[in-house]
């Protein structure tokens, strides 16, 4: 199964649950562990575990790890395999996006069946231009393997870049979602190809003429909970295509740990929660 299938069938499953896998300093020592490869070791397997037949996907972020180096991103190489021994769906959050044989790089690096970091899913950055990422839509598409593409940030510094309009006046992200839409033609249930949109950017979506409705794939969704994000805000953002969103939850979750039993009780009521919510 391609990768927006098995995603289509976990969220049909388990619910449109995505947990992050973010070992902040403040989590580590929370959770009673070293700031360190092994600390980093222990997080990720209590979290796997708990998410094994109770989440979509996990999501573990590489930037947490590559700070400890070559160590570090072996901890990395450990998680993502062992996501794939637990059977649970892995996106890594690494927002890659270069251009040429750089950008082949790192979809060799991540994409590529039986490489060291390999995921089932990627995020990346289109702002080098949409082509930019074709090395990393080749790949993915040749192997059955997700992206998920930078669209709309909540950030405040990413309106300057993503709202603003070309000479045609179409706003930028409203291209992110037009081109991404294209690979994702005639797929069922669901394309490879989503998109990253935040569930706090208001009424950006409406604003700026975006049509998520038309994308044919998931769209991964941060910022929903203890970021501020609940009913009323997700019908806003994403209207009719709330079926294809994938709620990211990571401190809301995580918080309830290191005990495997009640991060797992956790990530169960996150998982109904989102599925409330998408719905209201």
């Amino acid at each position: 199964m391609r990768f927006g299938a098995q995603l289509a069938d976990a969220m049909d499953r388990l619910g449109p649950l995505c947990v992050g896998i973010d070992p902040h300093v403040s989590l580590l020592e929370a959770w009673g562990l070293e700031d360190t490869p092994a600390g980093l070791d222990a997080f990720g397997e209590a979290v796997i575990e708990a998410a094994k037949g109770t989440a979509a996907a996990v999501k573990p972020n590489a930037a947490f790890y590559e700070r400890h180096g070559s160590a570090g991103v072996a901890a990395l190489e450990r998680v993502l395999a062992a996501a794939r021994e637990a059977g649970v769906l892995s996106i890594l959050d690494a927002k890659r996006g270069d251009i040429g044989s750089t950008m082949e790089g790192y979809a060799q690096a991540y994409l590529r069946p039986g490489a060291p970091l390999e995921c089932d899913a990627l995020t990346v950055s289109p702002y080098l231009g949409f082509g930019s990422l074709a090395p990393a839509l080749d790949l993915a598409a040749e192997h059955g393997k997700g992206l998920f593409v930078l669209a709309l940030t909540s950030n405040p510094e990413g309106a300057s870049v993503q709202h603003a309009r070309g000479a045609n006046g179409e706003a930028v992200a409203a291209a992110v979602v037009r081109e991404a839409s294209e690979w994702n033609k005639g797929a069922e249930p669901m394309g490879d190809v989503g998109l990253v949109v935040g569930a706090t950017v208001g009424s950006a979506v409406s604003d700026l003429g975006i049509g998520l409705e038309g994308l044919g794939g998931p769209i991964l969704a941060p910022g929903v909970g203890a970021q501020g994000a609940g009913p009323e805000e997700l019908s806003q953002v994403f209207g009719n295509s709330r079926a294809a969103v994938l709620v990211n939850q990571s401190r809301g979750v995580l918080r309830a740990g290191p005990d495997v039993d009640q991060l797992r009780d956790a990530i169960v009521e996150a998982a109904q929660a989102a599925r409330q919510a998408l719905r209201a």
